[in-house]
């Protein structure tokens, strides 16, 4: 392929089959006019040494002014990381004070309420003794109580029982008294019956 350059018109060819050619036109814009640079112009020789030294020292000054801003902005950026960080630090300063504040806080109400739990746990079981104890005195008490009507009853019961011999011996004496007189009106009555049955033989 072959391309033929213009300033306002780009011609291409190209083989398109063997032994022939065809050809490509594109119209492009008018290339723009090329400014070319001056050439600085070159001091005179005419330049005096007084207006090259004031020269250098614009020039010294001005390098001296830009180190000096670059300082000054050194320096403020510099003071603003040391602000950065001071306030840093004081974030990071109150953030552990807070943390440590919330902690004890927490630790105290952890052992006030551990206290008061433990303290309550020890009335509760100043009451369960307290009654345990009341419950003994009345058991004790009560204990009393049947033990003194066991041995009322047991007295009374002996008491009856003395008493039931005691009748008992009495009607046996009463019963012998008795059987004792039957005996004598017996022997007594025995003479009489032999006299009549004797008088009765006599008579027949």
């Amino acid at each position: 392929m072959v391309a033929i350059h213009s300033t306002s018109t780009e011609i291409r060819c190209q083989e398109k089959s063997r032994g022939g050619l065809s050809y490509e036109v594109i119209l492009a814009e008018p290339a723009p006019n090329v400014v070319v640079p001056k050439r600085p112009v070159t001091p005179g020789k005419n330049v005096s040494a007084e207006e090259i030294e004031q020269k250098l020292k614009a020039a010294e000054e001005r390098r001296i002014s830009l180190e000096q801003k670059k300082m000054a902005d050194l320096s403020y950026k510099l003071s603003k990381i040391e602000e950065a960080t001071r306030k840093k630090d004081e974030i990071t300063n109150e953030f552990i004070n807070q943390t440590k504040e919330k902690l004890e806080t927490k630790i105290e109400q952890h052992v006030e309420k551990r206290e008061a739990i433990i303290s309550d746990m020890k009335e509760k079981l100043k009451i369960h003794s307290q009654e345990i104890e009341k419950t003994r005195e009345q058991l004790e008490q009560q204990k009393s109580i049947e033990k003194v009507a066991i041995e009322e009853k047991l007295k009374t019961a002996q008491t009856l029982r003395d008493e039931n011999i005691k009748k008992m011996l009495e009607r046996l004496k009463e019963h012998e008294r008795r059987a004792e007189v039957v005996r004598q009106n017996k022997a007594a009555q025995q003479p009489i019956c032999d006299e009549n049955n004797t008088a009765i033989a006599s008579s027949g």
